[in-house]
């Protein structure tokens, strides 16, 4: 990114973010990597192993919406600050759950990080809020990077502190994720981000012009760019909650299956260096496109074989697909909402996270029965005509957006 067309508080900002994301997004990997085998030891069920894994899905979904109400009222930083100290909690409660061999307990303190990795997804937007529209798009890559550290710092903390209560597996680990969200806090504390108002978009008589979420989700470029989020998101979290489970099911150990995860994790941020360039080199449909064509591989590979390099290998694969689709479809949504219009820029980011998130919920809860019931392959191989739909959806968006402005 070229930094000279940027302020000098737009540059800070971006610095703290990529930090606190660092920190903020080390919380899912210790809870994916993990909720399901914790599940395993706690429930009464086994078809209730996942349930941690898809609360914490469910109340990231529906924390979107009163985040983004926070974020609109009380500013972007006094909202993250919020959603910090929550996930200092959740992570006490989670491990005390534990501790205590409480599996609602447990479930309690996944549900509860919802909300702040709610606020972590958003730090995207806050991002491409802050910057002049040629750089939108490489702004949020470079956020994503913040991933790539907290790709590192998840499952070593996985790896460190699981044994950190001896009669209480892997407390240790959600201890360590409310530390992590502790040490996030001064970052948030440090940023500089002015508060959109409706009084602000009233006084340049902009709220008055605000289009109805109606009328905006029923454009097609909302349409592509909410069904390539959705997709992109919803199968990598399918498969990612279940990978962990079906590697130890199949004979491999519970620290390779936290490897496993962590190279996932990893190929998820790493190629955020250069995905904005790609994006601004390609263009948005076309990488996003790539990233499907991507997971797509991942399912193939997975089908292949059941041996450590299988696993591994597709989830690497389904990480670099979701990185490019992702940011890709985070970049399409940029186009639908007027970007000086608050009330429009905020509603259209919530609401497509609320959608997105939701669909991933749905998405955590069926893994874990679809994986008992039908088994790893039957998981992979459901994704491919998933995948087929989107890039028809993506061609026909990008012809009819070839014949339609953008909102201006």
């Amino acid at each position: 990114m070229n930094s000279s067309a940027m302020t000098v508080s737009a540059r800070r900002n971006l610095g703290l973010l990529i930090a606190a994301q660092s920190l903020g997004a080390a919380s899912a990997p210790i809870i994916i990597s993990l909720g399901g085998i914790v599940g395993q030891m706690l429930a009464s069920r086994p078809a209730l192993a996942t349930l941690p894994v898809s609360l914490y899905s469910l109340g990231l979904a529906l924390s979107t919406l009163p985040a983004a109400f926070l974020m609109r009222r009380l500013g972007r930083r006094v909202a993250y600050v919020l959603g910090a100290l929550l996930a200092v909690v959740s992570g006490g409660v989670a491990a005390t759950g534990i501790v205590q061999g409480g599996f609602l307990l447990f479930c309690l303190g996944t549900a509860l990080a919802g909300y702040y990795g709610a606020n972590v997804q958003s730090y995207r937007f806050a991002a491409a809020d802050t910057v002049a529209p040629p750089l939108r798009a490489q702004a949020i890559s470079l956020i994503m990077i913040g991933g790539l550290v907290a790709a590192v710092i998840g499952p070593q903390a996985v790896i460190w502190t699981r044994d950190a209560w001896p009669d209480a597996p892997f407390a240790g680990s959600f201890a360590a994720q409310a530390v992590l969200a502790l040490l996030a806090l001064p970052l948030l504390i440090a940023l500089r981000i002015p508060k959109g108002s409706e009084a602000a978009d009233s006084a340049k008589g902009l709220e008055a012009e605000a289009r109805s979420l109606g009328q905006i989700a029923r454009s097609p470029r909302f349409i592509v760019a909410l069904s390539a989020g959705v997709v992109s998101y919803g199968l990598m979290a399918f498969i990612m909650t279940a990978a962990p489970m079906a590697m130890v099911g199949c004979g491999h150990t519970v620290g390779e299956a936290a490897l496993g995860i962590q190279w996932h994790v990893l190929a998820m941020f790493a190629p955020s260096f250069f995905t904005g360039r790609l994006i601004t080199r390609f263009g948005k449909t076309q990488v996003t496109a790539a990233g499907l064509l991507l997971i797509a591989a991942s399912g193939v590979l997975a089908l292949a074989g059941l041996e450590l390099l299988h696993f591994w290998g597709a989830l690497v694969l389904l990480g670099v697909g979701w990185n490019f689709g992702f940011i890709g479809a985070t970049a399409l949504l940029t186009e639908v909402y007027r970007q000086e219009n608050a009330a429009e820029r905020a509603k259209v980011q919530a609401f497509n996270d609320f959608l997105m998130f939701g669909v991933v919920a749905v998405a955590s809860f069926g893994s874990g029965s679809l994986l008992g019931s039908a088994g790893w392959d039957v998981i992979n191989a459901l994704m491919l005509p998933l995948i087929a739909i989107v890039l028809a959806l993506l061609a026909w968006g990008a012809r009819v957006n070839r014949e339609a402005p953008r909102p201006v």
